[in-house]
Parts: structure tokens; sequence; C-alpha cells
């Protein structure tokens, strides 16, 4: 299946291999969707992050017992995404394992309280389109920051409490490493980092990885928060590590291409961050701002800010969203129609909804597949020829699916579009 070039050479990111580091640390990359960084000690294994399913635990834990048979005896999660946290039964092998984060250790997706009303239906719909999850390993090529083929089988069900949990600064000792974790907060706000001096390597979590940052889920999530971000990259860049091992794609050695590289990460976020602001002072909608936003072309030329995983335009709304709320300051916005209503006064207007219709089939014929979809979205709020508009919806999302380079956004696309047809 067609898919954008960029996005299938990002995959290069994540050819499986286990990592040597330095003598004894090694980072397990292309495995899952997030990487296990693993510390052999004298007589046991440090682990930080354990990924997303039991079997690609599992599998991980089988190569790696070619390198050392020693029992695991603690496991570090950088932070609470399902990702990282959701194969620690099987490193901990049946044994009393120590199992520490942060804190502040929890998200959107761990603790969330069921007694309260939740979106959880509609949550997991999203994150299934995002992921692509029962898509063919055909369709999903790649999840921008991780593998498209990975195992899926034990998804989210190997996790563990938490035993230890630090606050903002601790320097521990385990199996003869000693190792600083410390707070910083960036895709969520119980990021921890941890250092390991003596040869220089900092595993910073999701805080950065070969890819523009997700600073907006279109899965759902609560707002991040772009400044703490940016101001995390300047905590990384103090440590002056030598060898970069992130929770996603391949490690970054040497202490200068790291620097540049948390840098740049820093200066492209607080960029989307003071465009939106010029744009909100200016009056301007968040659709507007998002669709003329764009990075400078030194930032924008630089293989590890690709829109392969988060993308600038729903960065930017996102923060609109999280510093004004909803409204977008357009009178008109505070009363607007249900969309089944504004699409039978639209249709009307148009004359019709066979002429929208017809408009809808040229727009696919040529190629302006968002406008199809605008068109169709208004035939099917309105119930008027909804089976033909399903059809171009689905077509346009497919046309736009080959086009675009954001992983999360193509497999939104496509599953929607599975949706739409069966």
């Amino acid at each position: 299946m067609a898919a954008h070039p960029n996005l299938i050479a990002q995959n290069a990111q994540f050819t499986k291999r286990i990592h040597e580091l330095a003598p004894g640390v090694y980072t397990a990359v292309g495995y899952a969707a997030s990487n296990v960084h693993l510390l052999v000690g004298n007589e046991g294994i440090v682990v930080i992050d354990t990924t997303e399913t039991t079997q690609a635990a599992e599998n991980i834990l089988s190569d790696f017992r070619e390198i050392s048979a020693l029992p695991v005896t603690t496991i570090i999660y950088t932070h609470s995404h399902r990702d990282h946290i959701s194969g620690a039964t099987v490193f901990a092998e049946g044994r009393d394992v120590e199992i520490i984060a942060a804190d502040n250790f929890a998200s959107d997706l761990v603790d969330v309280d069921t007694s309260r009303p939740v979106p959880n239906v509609a949550l997991m719909a999203r994150t299934k389109r995002q992921f692509g999850i029962s898509l063919s390993p055909e369709e999903r090529v790649s999840l921008g920051v991780g593998p498209g083929d990975r195992p899926m089988k034990g998804m989210g069900a190997g996790y563990l409490e938490p035993t230890l949990r630090i606050g903002e600064t601790t320097v521990i000792t385990r199996e003869g490493y000693d190792l600083k974790l410390a707070k910083a907060p960036g895709e969520t706000p119980d990021h921890l980092i941890v250092w390991y001096s003596q040869d220089r390597i900092l595993f910073s979590g999701d805080n950065f990885y070969h890819a523009f940052p997700n600073l907006y889920a279109i899965r759902g999530t609560p707002y991040r928060d772009f400044e703490s971000w940016a101001d995390t990259m300047d905590q990384l860049l103090a440590y002056k590590p030598e060898i970069l091992a992130p929770g996603h794609t391949n490690p970054i050695r040497g202490a200068a291409a790291i620097a540049t590289a948390l840098t740049d990460y820093r200066d492209a976020i607080r960029h989307v961050v003071a465009e939106t602001v010029k744009g909100i002072n200016a009056g301007l909608d968040p659709v507007t701002i998002a669709a003329g936003l764009k990075l400078p072309e030194e930032l924008a030329a630089k293989p590890y800010l690709q829109e392969f995983y988060g993308t600038v335009a729903y960065a930017s709304r996102a923060y609109f969203a999280g510093k004004l709320g909803w409204f977008d300051g357009n009178p008109t916005s505070l009363g607007q129609l249900p969309p089944s209503v504004e699409a039978g006064k639209f249709l009307s207007l148009a004359g019709g909804a066979k002429h929208v219709l017809s408009a809808a089939e040229d727009a696919v014929e040529g190629g302006d597949f968002q406008w199809a979809m605008e068109l169709a979205d208004r035939l099917i709020a309105a119930d008027e020829c909804s089976a033909a508009a399903r059809q171009i919806k689905a077509t346009a999302l497919r046309g736009l699916a080959d086009q675009t380079i954001n992983a999360p956004t193509r497999n939104y696309y496509l599953l929607s579009a599975r949706e739409l047809t069966e």
C-alpha cells in the first residue's frame, strides 16, 4: 500500500537491535513501540521501561538472555504511558522486584478514577485509530516513533505497581550503578529521567525522540504543558550527556550532536508557543493560526523535527485550547449551529444534496481530499445521499493517508475509512 516515502524511511529508526551503549549498558530498539534499557550489574539487572505488551517484553528478554542470565532486580518507569510499563511482569519473572517511579506517577492512562464519568469508550476508539490497531502491517507502516508491525499480544497486561516513588531528585545505587533520578515533566507531568554519570548516559524517556514532539495526541489527551517541556530540554542539556537513550527511536552518540538536537527541540517548542501567542494577540482563530504556522527553515530541515509523530499544526491548536479553552473568540461560535442543522441549511443554499454530492465527487477526482471530506460531512450530517458521501469520504481519507508524513494521522485516516465502509 502507498505511503509517504519519508514516513517509510523513518522505519530505519526502528531496526530491531540491542545496542550496547557502554560496558554492561544496553538499549533494545525496534521490538515494540518503545525502547527498553538494561543495565547489567554483578548480581542483577536494572531495567528502565518495560514496553507495551508482554509478548514484546518476552522477545526482548529472550534475546537479552544471550548477553546475561542474571535476574532483573529493579525496574524504573520513566513515565506512566502504557507503552513503557506493560511488560514488567515478564522482566520480574515471578520475583518480588523493586519498581521505581515518580511520586506523581499517574496520567490519562493509569489510575483513572472510574467512579466518575469518563469518556473511556471514545478514548478507546480514538486510541485504536491513532495507533492503527487492527490495520494490517501493510497499512500500518509506522507509529511515527515505533514500528508499525510489532507484537500485540498482552497489550497493557504486564503492569506492576511502583514500590518506591521518588521526589524531585534522588540518587540511588542499584547493582553497582550510581544513578540520579530526576523529575523532568514533558510528554507527561510524571516523567523521570535517569542519569548515569560514569559513562555520561542520559535516559530521557519521551522528552526527546527522533520526530517532532507529540505536544497533542489525536487520541485525546489533557493539555500537555509546552513551557515545561521546553524547560526540560534545558534541564537535559545541563547534564552534557555523551550518549542519549530516548524512550523511542535510536540512541544518539556524541556530546555536540546531542546538544544540538536538544537545543533544536527546545527552540521548536518555544517557536510554536511564540507564534501561536502572536496569532492569538492578533485576534486570529486557532484554525487560521495553525494553517499558517511553520518552523523556521533551519529547524524544519532537521531530521529529528520531522512531523512523523507530533505536528506543528496540532500543537498550535492544542496550545490555543489549553490557554483559552474551546472558544475561538468569534461571537458567532458562541451559538454555533449543530452540524445536522447547519448541514441542512448549507445543502439548501447549495441547491440541494445532489449538487453537493457532485462537487464532492469532483473534489475527490481533482485530489482536493480535504474539501471532499468537508462536503461529504455535510451530506452525512443531513442524512442526504449519505451512503455515497461515506464512500467519498473514505476515498478521500485514503488519499490523504498516502500523502501525510504523520503516522498517527495516517493510521487515524485509514481506520476511519474502514469504519465508514464496513
